[in-house]
């Protein structure tokens, strides 16, 4: 007998209660509470490389089962250090105030390294996005990066 998987059905722990994944990782894998305001910009926008790319893989294969060089494909628009340069430029007068503290860190950090087909300008608006996302994560504030990632992808005009 086949199982239809109901979307509008929240899976069975999530069901009874609202549960942040942030809170579950931490349950499962303890560490020490660190304050986020001692952590490098590059750490934060190592957080928010995954979350962000976590979210655009979601957003993709929620518009369709692919063969996966196609999802890669269709990724790539906005996970590339320009998508992610345009989005930062088109949000940064909606940030807060610290937000705009985080990105201005990110933005001036000092990567190791550079990509591919970016001028260092959009990798370094890039990693200070990315560090903003890595910072709200760690706040365990996945409501507002939802909200700049959609806004961002709005903005920049990247929606499908």
């Amino acid at each position: 007998m086949e199982e239809s998987i109901n979307r509008e059905q929240k899976p069975l722990d999530l069901q009874r209660e609202c549960v942040s994944l942030q809170s579950v990782i931490r349950e499962s894998f303890p560490g020490r509470c660190q304050d986020i305001r001692m952590y490098s910009p590059l750490t934060l926008a190592y957080v928010g490389d995954a979350i962000y790319d976590l979210i655009i893989r979601t957003m993709v294969v929620e518009r369709g089962n692919r063969p996966v060089n196609e999802l890669h494909r269709l990724s790539i628009k906005y996970v590339s250090a320009n998508a992610q340069a345009q989005m930062a430029q088109a949000l940064e007068g909606s940030f807060t105030e610290e937000e705009q503290a985080v990105y201005r860190r990110g933005r001036n950090s000092k990567p190791h390294t550079t990509a591919k087909n970016a001028s260092v300008q959009d990798y370094l608006r890039a990693t200070g996005f990315e560090a903003v996302l890595g910072w709200l994560y760690l706040r365990d504030d996945m409501k507002r990066i939802l909200e700049l990632v959609r806004n961002g992808i709005e903005a920049a005009g990247h929606l499908p």
